[in-house]
């Protein structure tokens, strides 16, 4: 659990399902303190949280690319994520919810906080996922957003995983631990898995079993299955476009955000192929730019790719934003 966590209430928050629902949003600031200087904003994925100089160390601090002696980095938790440690904060009522419900809850936060723009927003996987949302909410916030591994919308592959990840959930004495076996298979490759492992066996068992039984045992030891369970629904509930008839096209043209989308050649989960539709789609009428990452780990790549990353997003931030002077 986080040493710096800090609260905002949001009372009553409106539902897409029609509910209301008082909440609590919990966020960390790292680097420069708030509006002395260009603030960036991190959105974490489906298992992560707003301690970014934790797992994304490699990116996050002292001149490096996400430089804290230059920028205000803002990082926020999903409501309901469980990462406090407060029974109090989890959402049981995980079917009343969808993605756009956090993209709401996040820009009421962000304007408590008197920030009325964003220089840059950066988000891998869900958190990729949630700043297409918030930039159909609020389409004046961001200056540039950079979805890494994420799209849009929720294809069809993706509401299948993630229907089978809730059949776990609701079916396996062990839930936590198989549900997220699963989830390892597909922010995986294969290709990966073969690198990695070779068919090794240890013990008498094969190398990639033991490694499924270590990640779904270490998840059980720091997630709570009500968490999980919001979680992956809005996983499968993205839908940016959703006020939009659909179009992503009407989408961006409220707005006047730039998009740097990065994909992943090995994404299984959200395929290069579905960012480059989008970028082909949007090209023409939208200031977006396409980078790709180049791994054989698939999904993960992000998170695991720390020199790729960080050259992707040094030449996305020198071409978007100039940091003030330390």
């Amino acid at each position: 659990m986080s040493r710096e966590l800090q609260y905002i209430k949001i009372p009553e928050l409106p539902l897409h399902s029609g509910k209301v629902q008082d909440i609590s949003v919990s966020y960390q600031i790292f680097g420069r303190a708030l509006h002395t200087a260009p603030i960036i904003l991190v959105n974490h994925a489906l298992t992560g949280n707003s301690s970014i100089d934790q797992w994304w160390s490699q990116l996050v601090g002292p001149s490096k690319v996400l430089d804290t002696d230059r920028f205000t980095l803002l990082a926020l938790d999903i409501p309901g994520n469980g990462y406090d440690g407060h029974v109090d904060h989890l959402i049981f009522n995980y079917q009343d919810w969808c993605l756009a419900d956090v993209a709401l809850a996040f820009a009421k936060a962000i304007s408590s906080l008197h920030i009325t723009s964003i220089e840059i927003g950066i988000g891998g996987s869900i958190g990729g996922a949630l700043l297409w949302e918030m930039l159909a909410i609020e389409p004046s916030l961001f200056q540039t957003i950079v979805p890494i591994a994420a799209d849009w919308k929720a294809t069809d592959w993706l509401v299948a995983c993630c229907h089978v990840q809730e059949s776990i959930l609701a079916t396996s004495d062990r839930p936590l631990e198989i549900a997220r076996q699963h989830a390892m298979t597909f922010y995986r490759s294969p290709q990966g898995l073969e690198l990695k492992f070779d068919r090794k066996v240890h013990a008498g068992s094969f190398a990639v079993k033991q490694w499924l039984d270590y990640h779904g045992k270490s998840l059980q030891q720091r997630f709570q299955l009500p968490a999980y369970r919001l979680l992956n629904r809005l996983l499968w509930t993205i839908d940016a476009a959703a006020s939009h008839n659909n179009d992503v096209s009407q989408l961006v043209a409220a707005s006047r955000t730039a998009i740097e989308l990065i994909c992943i050649d090995s994404d299984l989960f959200f395929t290069a192929a579905q960012d480059e539709k989008t970028f082909l789609l949007l090209r023409d009428v939208h200031d977006i730019r396409l980078h790709q990452l180049n791994s054989p780990h698939g999904h993960d790549a992000f998170l695991m790719e720390h020199t790729q990353m960080q050259e992707l997003l040094t030449r996305i931030i020198e071409k978007r934003l100039v940091p003030v002077a330390t």
